[in-house]
């Protein structure tokens, strides 16, 4: 299985899966700060909304994270991975 760091966020009651790692420099999103929609990478302060991954200090596609689809079953967060690409 292929390794992958994953933040959760909530968000107004929905829960939101991204990549946890940012594009800029690495930094662990999920220990960044929430405001709003946004969270805040710690090492350098770019933001990403968290419902689509979409970065707001570079609108680049390519300095988007990963955004996976959340579903709770029985109290349980499940996330959906994309196939392993070789």
């Amino acid at each position: 299985m292929e390794d992958r760091g994953i933040a959760l966020f909530n968000v107004d009651g929905a829960v939101h899966a991204l990549d946890n790692t940012c594009p800029h420099a690495g930094g662990p999103l999920g220990e960044g700060t929430v405001e709003g929609d946004e969270v805040i990478c710690p090492w350098h302060g770019w933001k990403f909304h968290i419902p689509t991954g979409i970065c707001r200090k570079n609108p680049n596609p390519s300095w988007n994270v990963q955004r996976y689809e959340v579903r709770i079953v029985d109290g349980v967060i499940q996330v959906a991975l994309p196939p392993k690409t070789d």
